[in-house]
Order: structure tokens, then C-alpha cells, then sequence
């Protein structure tokens, strides 16, 4: 649901019963559109949103905890200086307007004033904007005289309110029924573009929700200030869609309008987050396949390029054989292949300039040459394919992450590998997160694990037993699952699930009826110093199974 002046009266209503009398004692910018204040209210310290994003704008309470930067910015800083320990007198919506202003009464040793922070939530122009006395102290986002003569907004100028609407204020009943005496066209269409501080959607709402015996303008005032509010987050396929003031139906209903938000934004603020997380990592190792590929390529142009280096060792030993029948000034000459059953000829060019001794020297460097090349390929054809494999495995663990944990394990895996670069994360006090246990399934009373990334294959190989069973798709990239024994033997049924869980967690998830080769642990052995994930394994049988998460 928008964040109308609705949404936010409501808002104001909770939060004025929850801060008022509370102090600030801590104030942190995690980003540039984002303030979290911490307010001890005497009985429990509260952490207050304040963001100014377009598509997350909003003033709630939150049990999320962001990261704090290494580095204040400006308007954090200006802030801190004035209202640290700062006493919240009054938390009140202005008007039925889209801003909730949090009056402080602030002191220090040698000072004592009164401030407002206005706090306006208005899609892509959202603002933070800190006033005494009808003076700017700072806003979050300044404005120029160019930019905006009208509305002035930087420290020192006169703070005004955002030009009103030509719209009717709900506050004023009789202007709300005289503006919607004589509805036309489509109601809610109607409501919303002559009543302010009504988004489209609270609007529909009011119309699907409109008694018949009720004019519109009755329940338009009932609606928003008399109904008893009912706040809920609606989800779908278990993700939210949306949270909404009144009740909906099949939506889930919270105690509060501020958790009922913090719920859908916390949801969306991390699925954001973890998607650009997977987008970034998904386009670093992307552009490291292709210039491993780039390098195999030019290997096997390399290579094609010394196809024809048995053919230049049999010029070079003909034309010393039939030394002979060659004269200097030559440029060509037909010699018969003694190696050839039905003993044709072979052409050869010659260079005029050489002898015919010195011409077939010339074929022998060209020869050995080609002979040097190809034997200094081959490493490096080892090496770039083991390397690209081992690329497309990241690249499939990337895709099949489910959370911003798994792909922080991916990028430490690259970054102690220097295949990317670390980046400064700018946080202080930052700690190195446990590991992620490994995925866990239980059948028939065995435990199945599963990695879920490379280093994690790893991990989970040193961590079992000798006689457990270890799954791996047959030529594909895929999780390393293995049954835990306890030495007992396991039954098909057990073998069979961990068989279709390693084909769902792996490159062939799409398909049906995928190779899974399994043994016990004892057979696999990691190669020294070979990328995380690599393994060799002997003794091992294959089923076909359906991948099933």
C-alpha cells in the first residue's frame, strides 16, 4: 500500500504513544537515503526508520539492525551534534499531509532549545529536514535557488511546508462533502483526484468497503478516522505483497501498524540486497568465463596452427634425401613420399635465396618450433580448462544461493583465489560471520547433507567419515551430498532420495533421469593444491534418478 497521509496518520498515532518522552542516544546513516535513530524509552531501546528511497520510503519502528559506516556523513554528523540525547516532546503528522514532524527538546551543557525534524515521505522527493525556530539547520537532500525557487531547502533559509494540493482536506468535513456531493465517472478514480492525501489504492479500498446506506463523503470520514484499524501484510507463494491499514482478505494481521510495515520493507530491502548481491558476483565471474574462453580459443588456434608440423618434418627429411636432384635458384621442386604405399609425389616450396641443404633446415626450425609449441600448450590447455570448469561451477553455486550468507562465502572464495578484488566494505566493527551449516535432510532416520557452495564441498568431505556415502552428479556441477552411516547400511530408499536431492541442488535440476554417481567417502580424495570443490573419486556406482528438492 502507498504510503499516503492515511497510512501515516497511523503511523504518527503508534509512534507518538511508543517515543514521546523517549531520548536519542544513537544516530546512524547506513546509506545516503537512510537514517536509523535509537531511542531509549526508559523501558527498552527502540530503533526508528527514517528513509527517503522512492520505492522504501517511510518512518517506522524496525527490529533490523543495520551496518554502521566507517564513515558519517554530513547530515548524520549535523545530527549527532544536535540531537544526541535530545528529549521527543511530540511525534504528529502535519495537517493530512504526507509528513510527520518529531518535535525534541534538546540540551547540553550550555544550551537548551526546541527542534523539529520533519520527516517528509513523498516517493522519489522524500526529505529529512532538521528546523529551530523556523530556520533549516540541514536537510538530507539541499535544493538551489536554480534548482527550486519556490520551496528553499538548505541551512539557513526559512523552512515552508510543501505547496497544498487543490484538493479537499479531510480534516474539514464540510469541505469533504461538498467536494464529493456529486461523484462522476468511476468513484474511486473520483475520491482520489479531489481528496488529498489519498493514494489510488486507499481509495479503491474505500469504495469496496462503502456501505450502501453510507453517502461517499460518510465514508470517506468514517474510513479514515473513526473505523477501527486492522493492519495486515498480504503474502503470496509465502513472499509479501503488500501491507495494508485495514483488513484484507487472506492477509496475515500484526499488532501494529509499524511492525506490520517493518515486515513487508525488511522482506523487500533483502530480497533487494541479495539480488544485487547475485547480480554483481553473477557478472564478475560472467566476464571471467568469457575471458578464460577468449584464452582457450586462442590455445586452440595455437594448436590448429601446428596441424601441419608432421607435414613440414617430411619436407625437411625429403628434400635432404633427394639433396642430389635439387640445384641452388629453386623455388619449387616434386620429390616422391617414400612413405606413401603408392608412391605419389609432395610439392614443396622452396627459397630461392637458401640452398637446397639450407631449405630443409628451414623445415626442421619450422618443425621443432611447432613440436615446442604444442608442448608448451598443453599445460596451459590443462590449466585454462580446469580453470573454466571451475568458473562454471561458481557460477552455477551463484545461481542456486538462497541467501546474501551464501554469496558472501562465494566472494570470499574468489577473493582468496584473486580471481575479483575485495572491496572496502566502509563498516566498522564488522565481524567475520560463522560459516552456514550445510543443508540437512532426514530420511528413514539417516541425515543427508549437502554443500552449498564450494568451499562448503570441502568442508562437508573433511567432516564425515571414512564410511559414509558421498553423491555427485556425473558430469555436471552440483552440490557434494553424503549420507551419514553411523555404520549402518543404508537402504535404497535412503540412497535414492539423496540421489534425487544431489540432482536438484546441481546443473541438471531441469532435467529428468540424471546420472548420480555415489561411493563411500573413502574413494574421494582432493588432489593438493586444486580449486575448492575438486575431487577424484574410484569405486563408484551410478543411478539414474528425478531431481526433487
Amino acid at each position: 500500500m502507498p504510503q499516503d497521509a492515511f497510512n501515516l496518520r497511523q503511523i504518527a498515532k503508534e509512534l507518538k504513544t511508543l517515543l514521546v518522552r523517549g531520548k536519542i542516544n544513537r544516530i546512524v546513516q547506513p546509506n545516503k537515503d537512510e537514517l536509523s535513530i535509537h531511542i531509549y524509552t526508559g523501558k527498552s531501546l527502540l530503533n526508528l526508520i527514517l528513509s527517503t528511497n522512492a520505492q522504501n520510503a517511510r518512518v517506522c519502528l524496525s527490529r533490523t539492525e543495520k551496518e554502521t559506516p566507517l564513515v558519517a556523513p554530513n547530515f548524520c554528523m549535523l545530527l549527532r551534534k544536535h540531537l544526541l540525547n535530545a528529549e521527543i516532546t511530540n511525534v504528529e503528522q502535519i495537517g493530512f499531509e504526507r509528513i510527520i514532524a518529531l518535535s525534541l527538546h534538546c540540551t547540553s551543557d550550555f544550551t537548551s532549545a526546541d527542534r523539529t525534524l520533519y520527516c517528509e515521505i513523498m516517493g522519489k522527493y522524500s526529505n529529512l529536514v532538521l528546523v529551530e525556530e523556523g530556520v533549516i539547520l540541514g536537510a538530507l537532500k539541499t535544493t538551489t535557488l536554480e534548482e527550486n525557487a519556490h520551496r528553499i531547502l538548505f541551512a539557513g533559509a526559512k523552512y515552508a511546508l510543501p505547496a497544498p494540493q487543490d484538493k479537499a482536506s479531510p480534516l474539514d468535513k464540510e469541505a469533504l462533502i461538498q467536494a464529493l456531493a456529486h461523484p462522476v465517472g468511476d468513484e474511486a478514480e473520483y475520491l482520489f483526484t479531489h481528496v488529498s492525501g489519498i493514494a489510488m489504492a486507499t481509495a479503491n479500498d474505500i469504495v469496496r468497503t462503502r456501505p450502501p446506506r453510507l453517502s461517499l463523503a460518510e465514508h470517506v470520514y468514517s474510513y479514515l478516522f473513526e473505523s477501527e484499524n486492522s493492519p495486515c501484510v498480504l503474502y503470496r507463494g509465502g513472499v509479501p505483497f503488500d501491507f495494508y491499514a485495514k483488513a484484507v482478505p487472506g492477509a496475515t494481521p500484526f499488532p501494529t501498524e509499524n511492525e506490520a510495515q517493518d515486515a513487508f520493507f525488511t522482506y523487500r530491502e533483502k530480497t533487494k540486497a541479495f539480488e544485487g548481491k547475485r547480480a554483481k558476483l553473477k557478472a564478475s565471474v560472467s566476464n571471467l568465463i568469457k575471458k578464460q574462453e577468449k584464452n582457450l580459443a586462442r590455445i586452440y588456434d595455437k594448436q590448429k596452427e601446428c596441424e601441419s608440423m608432421e607435414e613440414s618434418r617430411l619436407k625437411g627429411e625429403l628434400i635432404t634425401s633427394y639433396l642430389y636432384l635439387l640445384k641452388e635458384g629453386m623455388d619449387s621442386c616434386e620429390l616422391i613420399n617414400y612413405y606413401d604405399p603408392e608412391g605419389k609425389t609432395v610439392k614443396i616450396s622452396l627459397d630461392k635465396q637458401l640452398s637446397p641443404a639450407q631449405n630443409a633446415q628451414r623445415y626442421y626450425k619450422k618443425y621443432n618450433k611447432m613440436k615446442r609449441t604444442l608442448a608448451a600448450l598443453e599445460p596451459q590447455l590443462k590449466k585454462q580448462l580446469s580453470e573454466l570448469d571451475y568458473s562454471r561451477s561458481v557460477s552455477h553455486f551463484i545461481d542456486a544461493a538462497e541467501s546474501m550468507t551464501d554469496l558472501k562465502e562465494i566472494e570470499e572464495e574468489l577473493i582468496e583465489l584473486e580471481l575479483i578484488k575485495a572491496q572496502p566494505s566502509g563498516k566498522r566493527g564488522e565481524k567475520k560471520e560463522a560459516p552456514l551449516p550445510f543443508r540437512e535432510f532426514e530420511c528413514e532416520g539417516f541425515r543427508i547433507l549437502a554443500g552449498r557452495n564450494n568451499k562448503q564441498n570441502d568442508r562437508l568431505l573433511k567432516s564425515v567419515s571414512p564410511s559414509d556415502i558421498w553423491l555427485h552428479v556425473q558430469k555436471y556441477h552440483s552440490s557434494h551430498v553424503v549420507i551419514l552411516t553411523e555404520g549402518k547400511k543404508v537402504p535404497d530408499r535412503v540412497l535414492e532420495r539423496a540421489g534425487e536431492i544431489c540432482a536438484y541442488y546441481s546443473e541438471a535440476k531441469g532435467g529428468n533421469k540424471v546420472p548420480v554417481d555415489y561411493c563411500e567417502r573413502r574413494f574421494v580424495k582432493k588432489p593438493p593444491k586444486t580449486n575448492a570443490g575438486f575431487v577424484n573419486y574410484t569405486d563408484y556406482k551410478t543411478m539414474l534418478v528425478d531431481p526433487k528438492p
